[in-house]
Parts: structure tokens; sequence; C-alpha cells
């Protein structure tokens, strides 16, 4: 299986066989390499890279990577990761999110936006699944945070954090999804959106950022199409264009570039990678399911997971695996 979509001897996997071997930690290292990890979000989606970010833990990789590239959920993930607490995030997309607490598209009826981002940063963060914000910040691996700063019409990559509520607010404006949320919402003075609107994957800056092998972690099945004038893009992209003219045709813009630029790139970089910077694309295998943006059912959701784990195992370590869940207590 690895050999027919991974190139086993992938200069990615081979600085991350080497870096585990040598117990290699973040600020402290002998090779002189930048590794990166750059985790796509999409929504409920983002349970995918959540499920290979517990196998990324779980394999012995966590501290082989120096810096972290995250936009929308995959931003949640991230953090969490940062503090090897991977099934903290994966947890909440069955436990806390598959709620009517989260999304409830009967609020609309009523004027209201179906996603409720407060219940995820001041219930959930704090009470159920604590997010550890300052630790986050004083860590040795670094966390970055794609934001869409809708008043300059940009991405913005933000990894100097002045505060835990700094943090929050950044995570918050990076997971600002259109239509689900309304409006934009504050971020340093500044109004934002979902950081993936003008970027759709964090690897490009990754490799801007001057990493010289990258780590991706994208959330789409390798064999599924998405079409740039779908409905559902057209609904969004006429929505961003009433909250600022312009970004609706931006965001139009940057999915063009992700599935004629990106995909084929982060295919081809399986099997072929360049020299500078080296990128392993890690995605779910050919036959697995979609799981959707707003994916609110408890089984896909699981099975997404799965599905995750199996690739990053497969990518990584070589070997195919059977994955099953396990139940453990959480006080």
């Amino acid at each position: 299986m690895a050999d027919r979509i991974w190139s086993e001897g992938h200069p990615v996997r081979e600085i991350l066989h080497a870096r585990r071997a040598n117990r290699s930690l973040p600020g402290r290292r002998e090779d002189p390499y930048k590794v990166g990890l750059a985790i796509e979000g999409g929504g409920l989606r983002g349970i995918v890279s959540a499920g290979m970010l517990v196998a990324l833990e779980e394999l012995g990789y966590s501290d082989a990577f120096d810096e972290v590239y995250t936009s929308s959920s995959g931003a949640m993930n991230g953090t969490y990761f940062i503090l090897r607490d991977t099934w903290f995030p994966l947890s909440i997309y069955y436990d806390d999110l598959t709620t009517r607490e989260f999304v409830d598209f009967g609020r609309v009826l009523r004027g209201r936006a179906p996603m409720n981002l407060d219940y995820l940063f001041d219930e959930v963060f704090v009470a159920r699944k604590p997010l550890a914000y300052q630790k986050v910040i004083t860590s040795p691996q670094r966390l970055h945070v794609m934001v869409t700063d809708v008043d300059a019409m940009k991405m913005v990559d933000v990894s100097d954090f002045h505060s835990p509520d700094d943090l929050k607010e950044t995570l918050r404006a990076s997971a600002w999804l259109p239509l689900a949320t309304k409006g934009t919402t504050p971020f340093r003075g500044r109004c934002a959106v979902d950081g993936s609107v003008l970027q759709r994957h964090p690897f490009r800056t990754a490799r801007s950022d001057g990493c010289t092998h990258i780590l991706s972690l994208s959330t789409r099945p390798m064999t599924s199409v998405q079409r740039k004038n779908s409905l559902s893009n057209r609904m969004i992209a006429k929505y961003l264009d009433r909250l600022a003219p312009g970004l609706g045709s931006g965001y139009i813009e940057a999915l063009g570039v992700y599935i004629e630029e990106d995909r084929p790139y982060l295919t081809r970089s399986r099997l072929q990678p360049e020299a500078d910077p080296a990128v392993l694309d890690v995605a779910p295998m050919p036959g697995t399911p979609e799981v959707r943006r707003h994916e609110s059912n408890f089984g896909v959701l699981l099975q997404g997971a799965r599905s995750a784990y199996r690739a990053l195992h497969v990518a990584l370590e070589g070997k195919d695996v059977y994955v099953v869940p396990r139940l453990t207590v959480y006080r």
C-alpha cells in the first residue's frame, strides 16, 4: 500500500524517523533543518486531521516538528497537538460538536447563525476539554494560525501571541466559517473570518516560511472531486462579497488555485517530492468517504477519524493497519 501511494524513501519520512530515533526536541536540534507540520481544517471535516495527529503522537513523532501551521478547525487541532492532548480535539468533534448546542440550523429561522462558537470557546475549551493557552504561547514548538483579515483583504499568518486572550481571539477568527457564522469577528481591532477563505491549505505558508521539510495533513480524500463553481461555493462567495466587495471573488480565486495547483502538487509530493522544500502530503486513501463540512453523524465522523489514523500510519510507517475505536476514562 505505501509503495503505491507514498515513497518509502521520502525525505520527509526520513527526517521524521531520524528525529524520532535521536529523540530530537524543538529548540534543541542537532540537524540544520526546519520541519513544518501543516494542518488543514474544513469545519467538521477537521476530524480527519485530528485523527492523523493522534497517530502522530502515538507513533512518537510529536517532537519532530519545529513549526505547526494551521487554519480553520485545523487550528484547534494544532493547538491541542502542541499541548500533546491530541485525544481532546478528536473527541470534541463527535462528543461536543454533534449537539444542537453547537450547530442548530433552526436558528436560521430566528435570524441567527447556525453555529455557536461561544459554546465551543467558553464551554468546551474551558470546562470540558480545557485548553491551556499560556502553555501554547510559551511552547518551543511554535504555532501559526491563518486568519483572513477582511479589512485588508488578505490572509495573515499569526504566530506571535500577546496573551491567552489574544490566542483565543485568533483561534476564534480562524474558525469563523462563512454562512455558518454571521458577519465577521473582531481580531486585533480588525474584522476577520475563517483563515482558509483566501488560502485553502496552510502548507503554502509553511513553504514560504522557509521550511526545508513539510508534512501536510489534508482532510479531503485523495480521489474526491471539488468543483470551483458549485452551488455552495457560489453561495459562500456571494455572502462574502456582501461582507466586503471582492472577498467573494478572492475566495473563488483561492479555491481555483487549490484545485488546479495545490492538489496536483500535493499528489505528486507523495511519490515524487521536490528537493526544496520536500513536502509529504497525507490524505485519506482512495475509497474513503468524504466527511462533510457540517457533518453531524457520529458514525461518519468516527469513520473519518479511523481512515485518517490508518492513512498516517501507512504513510510514515509503511504498514497498513486496521483501526478500531478504544475506550478510556477522562475525569
